[in-house]
């Protein structure tokens, strides 16, 4: 389950609904206490409760799947590259710790595991919202 606190207009996760469970894309968050996040997926826009909301882990799948650009490093360290944000972990497919950064704004080991994580980093850091966008 997904904390709604954490959550931000067009950050990514996995809806389930009787079911059957679709990435999507936030579209709306209620301001009211019934805790209802707006998804859209490949089949409609509709309103889930938090309970039927679920992070996508970070992982070489999704992170190449938002576009990045993979680098196998000679020590054995994998970076992932999108635009002129960084991502880098120790050793490949090892996704617990990571550093990211953004031109001189770096941060080791952030609390990062999930894609909407990231994206709420990388927001931070760039004042761009992280998107499926090709960058070069």
């Amino acid at each position: 389950m997904v904390k709604i606190n954490e959550l931000k207009h067009g950050d990514f996760v996995i809806a389930e609904y009787e079911g059957q469970r679709r990435m999507g894309e936030i579209t709306g968050i209620s301001n009211a206490d019934d805790k209802r996040v707006c998804v859209e997926t490949d089949v409609q826009e509709f309103w889930y409760e938090q309970e039927h909301l679920y992070p996508i882990p970070i992982n070489d799948e999704s992170l190449l799947w938002l576009n990045f650009i993979k680098e196998e490093l000679p020590d054995g360290s994998v970076k992932y590259k999108k635009g002129s944000f960084r991502l880098l972990i120790a050793a490949k497919n090892d996704f617990s710790t990571l550093d990211i950064w953004y031109r001189e704004d770096r941060r080791h080991h952030p609390d990062v595991h999930y894609i909407h994580q990231l994206q709420n980093h990388y927001l931070q850091m760039t004042k761009v919202h992280l998107t499926r966008e090709v960058m070069v």
